[in-house]
């Protein structure tokens, strides 16, 4: 069938969550009609209105459920459910995230969750690095997640590290760990003598502190200074699944 100057548009109805990725003036009700042109698919239509399909999960018509590669017909009516939380991980339970998203990577290192981040990693080798190790891309960039080469992406929602950590951690719930991965590097941290780390310590920490921990691939010493009470309290909100805001 080809198109016609009279085809009916594919009507899409979005779920509240995904709502946020439309158009301000279609986010009241969460209908987009799109222009049916006989050769798109679902997932085309749907990442048209603006929504990745990172984003979405199930996909109704009025015969039953659809999956985004098929072809629509002229006038079908599409609701657009969100993603189910919690998501399954890939079995390594591995994220990478974009340049932007330092702060969240460093709150997810801290809590043990394998986490590949770089500040100044061009998109396309964030795209390789996760896809090659089977990660989840972690961004805000809505282009990135559209990209075909993504096998597992999703957008943090939130502007506050704090938030985007929460939201991170009910959509996917990885297993913590808390205080064995580097917050720098990613690296796996061990305990350490205190006289093998001595002359690495300034003096106060020196004579304050004695249990200390080093990360196997940087070298550098940890321990629970100043911040202590406040990681804690980001370690402890998480692990009840319910990460602090920084207000």
């Amino acid at each position: 069938m080809t198109a016609g100057p009279h085809q009916a548009p594919v009507r899409l109805e979005f779920a509240q969550p995904l709502r946020f990725f439309l158009r301000a003036r279609r986010r009241a009700t969460g209908e987009v009609a799109s222009p049916w042109d006989g050769t798109s698919t679902l997932g085309h239509h749907v990442q048209s209105a603006g929504v990745p399909l990172t984003e979405v999960g199930r996909l109704r018509a009025d015969t039953g459920a659809v999956g985004p590669g098929e072809r629509p017909a002229p006038g079908a009516r599409v609701r657009v459910e969100a993603v189910a939380r919690p998501q399954r991980l890939p079995e390594g339970e591995r994220f990478v995230l974009d340049v932007h998203l330092g702060a969240l990577a460093r709150r997810l290192r801290l809590l043990g969750v394998d986490t590949g981040y770089r500040n100044d990693a061009p998109d396309d080798a964030l795209l390789a690095e996760a896809d090659e190790s089977d990660a989840v891309l972690l961004t805000r960039d809505r282009g990135l997640l559209r990209r075909r080469a993504l096998r597992h992406g999703a957008y943090v929602h939130g502007s506050r590290p704090d938030d985007q950590l929460a939201d991170v951690l009910d959509r996917f719930a990885p297993t913590l760990a808390p205080w064995t991965r580097c917050p720098a590097c990613n690296g796996f941290l061990v305990p350490v003598e205190k006289a093998a780390v001595a002359s690495l310590l300034p003096p106060g920490t020196r004579r304050t502190y004695d249990v200390f921990a080093r990360c196997s691939s940087c070298a550098r010493v940890y321990w629970r200074g100043a911040h202590a009470a406040r990681l804690d309290a980001i370690v402890a909100a998480a692990s009840e699944g319910d990460a602090p805001g920084n207000g």
